[in-house]
């Protein structure tokens, strides 16, 4: 693996391919332990998580539905803090088991704005999934249920995450160069 160099700013390897998807069957299977007799709707949210949703049901081997809810909160490398649903869902979720699914969870906002919107619609359950988690950026209550790997704050780009639009589609994970 080599640097990239996406806009202005140049990032580093640090998580291949193989880790993480080997991370992704872990979480995986422990989800299919705890859905295995359920149909849960994987709620997938844009742009960042559509590799990592994509990855994480093809390895789940029970019944389950997927969709996607697009959320914005990032201008450049920093959050904004104002998250807003750009698009939502149609499937009725009330009495079903729900499980969010991430690319990365750092302050929580966006975790939090998710989590009262979709539990007003009744879900029998509702649990958060994410590929990436900063435990020290978290400053919510809102337990994350399934995390694949914990990392540190920088910022990071690839297999799904961007960098101003560019990066998403890089099959390894970059750390920013400081």
């Amino acid at each position: 693996m080599q640097n990239v160099t996406l806009h202005d700013k140049s990032f580093r390897p640090f998580l291949t391919e193989k880790e993480i998807q080997d991370a992704i069957k872990q979480l995986a299977k422990q989800l299919q332990k705890d859905y295995q007799d359920s149909n849960p709707i994987f709620i997938g949210i844009l742009n960042g998580s559509f590799l990592f949703t994509a990855d994480l049901v093809r390895e789940f081997e029970g019944d389950c539905e997927v969709t996607f809810l697009r959320m914005a909160s990032y201008e450049g490398t920093e959050s904004t803090g104002d998250v807003q649903t750009v698009l939502g869902i149609k499937e009725d979720i009330k009495n079903r088991n729900i499980v969010i699914i991430e690319d990365i969870v750092d302050t929580g906002n966006t975790v939090e704005k998710l989590y009262e919107t979709l539990s007003k619609e009744q879900p029998s359950s509702l649990k958060i999934a994410t590929l990436l988690f900063k435990p020290n950026a978290y400053q919510k209550d809102i337990p994350i249920d399934y995390v694949a790997i914990t990392v540190g704050n920088e910022f990071l780009v690839g297999y799904g995450l961007d960098y101003d639009g560019l990066g998403r589609n890089l099959k390894d994970i970059y750390i920013i160069n400081d």
